[in-house]
């Protein structure tokens, strides 16, 4: 019968005649044959199936061979044996090649058809040598996927026990290996299909055997971190991510980012090439790892490799969203590379070229999921811009490209910024190693103390937070002016950008330093806040005011105590307050009652308080003299203590109240030459940008001859209402007010009346709402010792609805019962409104290096639970402000936390001392992973942030935040 077999299928008879011999013979395999016969007829059948010439000679192969094995089982059996099948693996079968994929589907089917017999387990036994040897040998995707076909369908092939382990290793390998060499659609998709058979037989072996799960993903790891050049990984090993049980991240990423064995090289490849798999369609959970191990790295402060790594792959990644396929995870992945990477914009910088083209290519194809795409990628591109401002070049294509699409709000912005930051993330993937700094949660930076420099790290703190004078500060344009407002600026620019917990301002101390403190000895910080603005000798009318108020008297006092303002250091000279005036030369000029255009009725004295137009830049570092200063007489008996609880608002009543000058204490007028009994009042000509106030809690007791501080308590409103009177510039009244005399006073003297010439009467005062912005504290019972800290809040102009529903009233100044800022206006209940709205806004706490969160709450009830903790400079921000600074691009989205865009060196200084700041904290990561393991000892700071002399900031000062161990730099 295979002499009758072998003829037809080699004659040149018609396909139709063939085909029914064919099946003659077919049928005939139900006769009985001998030994002989059989295996004639298996070796023909067998010889057609490895060498037919054509697909009919190969068919009937296969149908006679399995027709006779069915019907002759045991001559089968005997037929394909041990040796046969050795035979073909090893040397496969005449002109074949043992590597041909025709063998392993022969040797398949065969199994297939003496499942049934015994000699079928040692074929088994054979097999599981045979198939590791053929895997060791690195087959080609097509091979290994019909090996896998064969192992699927004949799990009894599979190496078992410890083979197990080293066959799933060395199948890694060659999936490592596979390449496709062809770029047409047809090839590709059956490459992927090749791949996709061998990792889901790799799959069904780990869940057979979970022993075999971990060594293969180290020979996974072990693959795409060599660093050996004449070998790249194949992006086929994506395949097998998708069959790793996500609930292992914590485990295996624990694992690499701790593994001292692992260098920063091979770590480097080893997610460079991770990055690589976004390119392979079908595999899913690429993205998942890719963020898991970029988070782990930034967990264990490995940052070297995080900024290598971004900076290679991002433009991949990005190019990664125009396959429909990969771009979801290529999205997530690009979003928080760029998001996480916050020193610098270079990484952003790399993409933006290419965001426009994208952008146009997904509007115009119109499908719901490209616009889906858009929004994203839009919500990802605003957090960008804002927080690298000051590329108005780069960014308006961009934002034309995307004006369309909605733009996420500011406060979402920051909470997207402060989450992803890889000084942010978790630490809990390294738990054996010790936090190490970064920023706190409230994403503020603090100021390392300097030694005892509390007093200059509250003022700066609160004048940062100052939203409106920040802003103002970042956006002068101070290049080639090497002075103290230039400084400033860098130390604000660095407080908005630095990645550091906290910051060293030494060079901006030793600039700003006044000539008479003594380094690292306590200071006043009131007295510091006046220097320091008064070496900016600014220009605008809305700049900064500094008003020092007096606590008022108590009427139960029999011993007087005077205010001492030479014991409070925001006044030089004893018991006179001091401001300063600005002329039309921009300079400092005396103001006295006969020139400044003082309006007096019985001898009333009218005083302007405002500061200058804009910050100029001078290098002058003296103190101003007394021709530079207008002086008013403020002596007034204080009280050291009292049953009831002062406000602001009385203290600033009683700052405005009229004073009746009688006695010694006489007016003296220099139009008659003699001394007359006169009523004094302070009137506001010209509200401030910002309102700052000092309240006088160091007196002189006369009694005892000594300096205390009155611990007051003192409650802070929120809102504040300033009477403001204006009047005409002072250069026209000074030359417009003529002598009125009139017997108007108790006494018998002349009282004198100052009014304009043929003018009315000044207008009445309007009152301007403020709102409480920052609260500079001192902890401490006197004026040699304590500690500052300070409490503050973003606030700026127009973010509040507050709106004075009343018209500007008419108040009665000349009375002193008359309650200049009277909390019964027809406001209060908008002022109440308003309040419980403020309330419950966010406020933070910096105290030197630590930075809380914090509410008013705790501002108000600060002196009631530490009574000698009590607040000494407010900073309040006058609302609906016109500053053109406070609104100018706020909503394109170009500024940085709604600041101005910084000159190029200040940008360049901050990412390199950013740069610097995550080299520094990785190298200290690696330190202490080194002394992780050793004996453990008490770590102590490099002491309290005030621990100098006794008396001194420190924690019996009322300081706190312990010590920072790690000196910062300022970078100028």
């Amino acid at each position: 019968m295979d002499k009758i077999l072998e003829g037809l299928v080699s004659s040149s008879h018609p396909l139709p005649l063939k085909r029914v011999i064919v099946r003659k013979v077919v049928e005939s395999a139900e006769h009985w044959l001998d030994e002989a016969q059989c295996e004639a007829m298996f070796a023909l059948t067998t010889r057609l199936i490895l060498e037919g010439q054509d697909p009919f000679q190969r068919q009937v192969g296969h149908q006679v061979l399995e027709a006779y094995a069915r019907y002759h089982r045991p001559e089968f059996e005997s037929f394909f044996n041990k040796t046969f099948v050795l035979g073909l693996l090893q040397q496969g079968y005449h002109s074949l090649d043992r590597k041909d994929v025709a063998i392993l589907d022969y040797i398949h089917n065969g199994l297939k058809l003496i499942m049934s017999c015994p000699s079928v387990l040692d074929l088994f036994s054979l097999l599981q040598v045979e198939v590791l040897r053929m895997v060791c040998e690195r087959p080609e995707p097509h091979l290994c996927a019909r090996l896998s076909d064969l192992l699927t369908d004949f799990v009894q092939c599979i190496p078992k026990g410890k083979l197990s382990i080293t066959f799933c290793q060395q199948l890694v390998r060659t999936i490592g290996q596979f390449q496709c060499v062809s770029t047409q659609e047809k090839e590709l998709r059956e490459y992927v299909s090749q791949v996709t058979k061998v990792s889901n037989l790799l799959q069904n072996i780990w869940k057979a055997e979970p022993s075999t799960l971990l060594p293969s993903l180290q020979e996974v790891f072990a693959s795409i971190s060599s660093t050996d050049a004449s070998f790249e990984p194949s992006v086929a090993l994506a395949s097998l991510v998708q069959h790793i049980p996500l609930q292992m991240i914590t485990v295996l990423i624990r694992s690499l980012t701790t593994d001292p064995n692992v260098k920063d090289a091979s770590m480097t490849q080893a997610l460079c090439r991770m990055i690589d798999w976004l390119s392979w369609p079908l595999a899913q959970h690429v993205d998942t790892w890719v963020i898991a191990l970029l988070k782990g790295l930034a967990a264990v402060q490995k940052f070297t490799i995080l900024i290598d790594v971004t900076l290679l792959k991002i433009e991949l990644v990005f190019n990664r969203l125009w396959f429909p396929l990969v771009r979801p995870g290529a999205l997530t992945v690009l979003s928080h590379m760029l998001l996480s990477f916050q020193h610098s914009p270079e990484a952003f910088h790399l993409i933006v070229p290419h965001v426009v083209n994208l952008v146009h290519s997904f509007k115009s194809d119109g499908l719901p999921s490209s616009t889906t795409f858009l929004v994203q990628l839009t919500e990802l591109i605003h957090c960008m811009m804002y927080h690298y401002s000051g590329f108005p070049d780069l960014y308006e294509p961009i934002l034309e490209a995307i004006k369309d699409f909605p733009k996420p709000s500011e406060e979402k912005i920051k909470l997207i910024l402060s989450q992803s930051a890889w000084t942010s993330q978790s630490n809990s993937l390294a738990s054996c190693l010790s936090r190490l700094s970064g920023k706190s949660e409230t994403g503020k930076t603090g100021l390392i103390n300097l030694g005892n420099t509390c007093y200059m790290n509250s003022v700066i703190q609160a004048l940062f937070m100052a939203t409106d004078f920040r802003r103002q500060v970042l956006s002068l344009n101070l290049n080639g002016c090497n002075s103290l407002m230039k400084k400033l600026q860098h130390l604000f620019a660095f407080l908005a950008h630095t990645q550091r917990e906290a910051y060293a301002p030494r060079i901006f101390f030793e600039a700003s330093r006044p000539p008479w403190f003594t380094p690292r000895s306590q200071q006043d910080c009131s007295e510091y806040l006046r220097f320091l603005l008064d070496r900016s000798t600014s220009q605008k009318v809305e700049a900064f005011t500094d008003l020092s108020l007096a606590f008022c008297p108590s009427s139960s006092m029999e011993n007087l105590s005077f205010q001492d303002p030479a014991s409070s250091p925001s006044t030089q000279d004893g018991g006179l307050m001091q401001a300063t005036v600005p002329g039309p030369s921009k300079e400092p000029r005396v103001c006295n009652p006969s020139t400044a255009a003082f309006a007096c009725y019985s001898a009333v004295n009218e005083r302007m308080v405002d500061t200058p137009d804009e910050f100029r830049c001078s290098e002058d570092t003296s103190v101003p003299n007394d021709s530079s200063k207008m002086l008013v007489n403020k002596d007034v008996p204080q009280k050291l203590g009292g049953e009831t609880t002062s406000s602001v608002t009385d203290l600033l009543n009683y700052f405005l109240a009229p004073e009746i000058l009688t006695g010694d204490n006489q007016y003296y007028c220099e139009n008659c030459a003699s001394l007359q009994n006169a009523e004094k009042t302070m009137q506001i000509t010209e509200e401030p940008e910002y309102l700052i106030l000092t309240l006088l809690r160091f007196s002189y007791d006369q009694k005892y001859h000594v300096r205390r501080k009155i611990l007051d308590n003192v409650s802070l409103p929120l809102v504040l209402e300033l009477p403001v009177k204006r009047t005409t510039s002072f250069s026209s009244l000074s030359e417009s007010w003529s002598l009125d005399v009139d017997f108007t006073d108790i006494s018998e003297n002349l009282a004198k009346k100052l009014k304009p010439s043929g003018t009315e009467e000044s207008c009445s005062p309007k009152l301007v709402p403020y709102l409480l912005s920052s609260v500079v504290v001192h902890s401490g019972v006197s004026s040699e010792s304590g500690h500052y800290y300070s409490y503050a809040r973003n606030i700026t102009g127009t973010e509040s609805s507050y709106q004075m529903c009343h018209q500007p009233e008419t108040l009665a100044l000349a009375s002193s019962q008359s309650h200049l800022l009277g909390r019964d206006s027809p406001s209060a209940v908008i002022e109440q409104d308003l309040e419980n709205k403020e309330m419950s806004k966010e406020w933070f706490l910096f105290n030197d290096s630590r930075v809380t969160f914090t509410s008013f709450q705790s501002v108000q009830k600060i002196t009631s639970r530490f009574p000698k903790d009590t607040a000494y400079v407010l900073l309040y921000k006058k609302q609906n402000s016109t500053n053109g600074l406070s609104g100018n691009n706020s909503t394109t989205g170009l500024w940085v936390n709604g600041d101005p865009p910084l000159q190029k060196e200040l940008m360049d200084a901050i990412t390199k001392d950013n740069k610097l700041y995550l080299q520094e904290q990785e190298l200290n990561a690696r330190a202490r992973a080194l002394q992780a393991a050793s004996a453990s000892c008490s770590f102590r700071p490099n002491g309290f942030d005030d621990n100098d002399p006794p008396g001194s900031c420190g924690p019996t000062g009322g300081g706190g935040g312990g010590g920072f161990n790690t000196v910062g730099r300022l970078v100028f």
